[in-house]
């Protein structure tokens, strides 16, 4: 009987340990309770550190939103809303100094990341990441539309080439995939680099086939503000609709999709600048094209000028080219928040199934509003 009070106690007391010393992680109490010589548990008070505080700085939260109204005359027909873009919210926590989990979800759509990361090394040389999240292909995909000076966000080859939307025979992934990824940086930050094996499908679904995608990336910063970039993509895509783009894949089949991209991105107080060319292999076809996307104060930091060129061609075989001119302003009004007014010019749009060589004129506008 006196041993299994004994087990009970010790039990408990076990218990117990571990239960204070989650709560009171950090503390400089070496416990929240004593165990006296006759077996009984006293409690003692934890002043030294609240247990709440220590959770709440662990945990990071962000979010932003973008809205605004669009006008649009293409074809003969003018089309005008006001929308809702994105509401995006995540939150970060930090396990360890070496452990993270990170949940974004946005209220405009899907849930759109959740990965954990652990630090494998001491420094920044090696960690690894598994959940879904952002693919490494191009300069641009890998970066929040917070920080892209276009209302559209990235170009047309990034666009269609990761996944952003324009292609329906991957439908709308929002250049994010399920997948296990390696990265790190080197030589006190100027190298950087990604290595990804992803399931080459999209968001919140399994793979579409047996094969996977696998990602390089690699960033070099040779000087200050200067950033250069290099991405590659061999894979297998699945299919899941047609496309007026590549109209020999069939809804469900397995094709080759190959892509490779080099760009640049440069910031000073004078400027800010980034290009990048890009190209693609589906099946059988090849898509091509690059762009050179910048802004200039106006003076003052808080208003700048954006302007943006942009060529790609989806399917050079069958000539589905576009043009695309970005020009307006924008103003930060505070920090990460922004006013902007854009005019797109288009050559080409895709309309009831059909590409077509014609032109469009576009008048954006949008604010965003972001925290952390």
């Amino acid at each position: 009987m006196k041993q299994q009070t004994f087990f009970v106690k010790a039990t408990l007391a076990v218990a117990l340990a571990i239960f204070s010393s989650t709560a009171a992680m950090g503390q400089s109490d070496s416990a929240a309770f004593t165990i006296t010589k006759n077996g009984r548990i006293e409690f003692k008070e934890i002043t030294e550190k609240n247990w709440f505080k220590d959770l709440t700085s662990r945990i990071k939260l962000h979010g932003y939103a973008h809205a605004g109204y669009n006008y649009n005359h293409q074809g003969g027909t003018d089309k005008n809303t006001f929308d809702i873009k994105r509401v995006l919210f995540w939150a970060e926590a930090q396990i360890t100094d070496r452990w993270s989990f990170l949940f974004m979800h946005d209220f405009s759509s899907v849930v759109q990341e959740f990965y954990t990361d652990y630090r494998i090394t001491r420094n920044k040389a090696l960690t690894i990441r598994l959940g879904q999240f952002k693919n490494g292909l191009s300069l641009e995909n890998p970066l929040s539309p917070t920080a892209m000076e276009a209302i559209d966000v990235y170009s047309e080859g990034v666009t269609y080439l990761t996944g952003c939307g324009s292609d329906p025979l991957m439908g709308v992934q929002y250049g994010r995939d399920l997948g296990l990824s390696l990265f790190g940086e080197t030589n006190n930050g100027k190298l950087r680099y990604e290595v990804q094996v992803m399931n080459g499908q999209g968001i919140n679904k399994r793979d579409g086939n047996n094969f996977k995608d696998f990602i390089g990336r690699l960033e070099y910063r040779p000087a200050k503000g200067l950033n250069l970039v290099a991405t590659g993509q061999v894979g297998r895509g699945h299919a899941i609709a047609k496309s007026v783009y590549m109209p020999k894949i069939q809804v469900g089949e397995d094709y080759r999709r190959n892509r490779w991209t080099v760009g640049f991105d440069y910031k000073s107080k004078w400027f800010n600048t980034h290009g990048e060319y890009l190209e693609g292999y589906d099946c059988c076809a090849v898509s091509r094209g690059g762009y050179l996307t910048g802004a200039v104060p106006l003076g003052t930091p808080k208003v700048e000028f954006v302007g943006s060129y942009d060529y790609f061609n989806f399917n050079t075989k069958l000539g589905y080219d576009q043009h695309k001119a970005i020009a307006g302003f924008q103003y930060w009004f505070y920090k990460k928040c922004r006013v902007q007014l854009q005019y797109v010019y288009k050559s080409a749009y895709v309309a009831d199934g059909q590409f077509i060589h014609g032109n469009s004129h576009a008048i954006m506008t949008q604010v965003q509003v972001r925290f952390n």
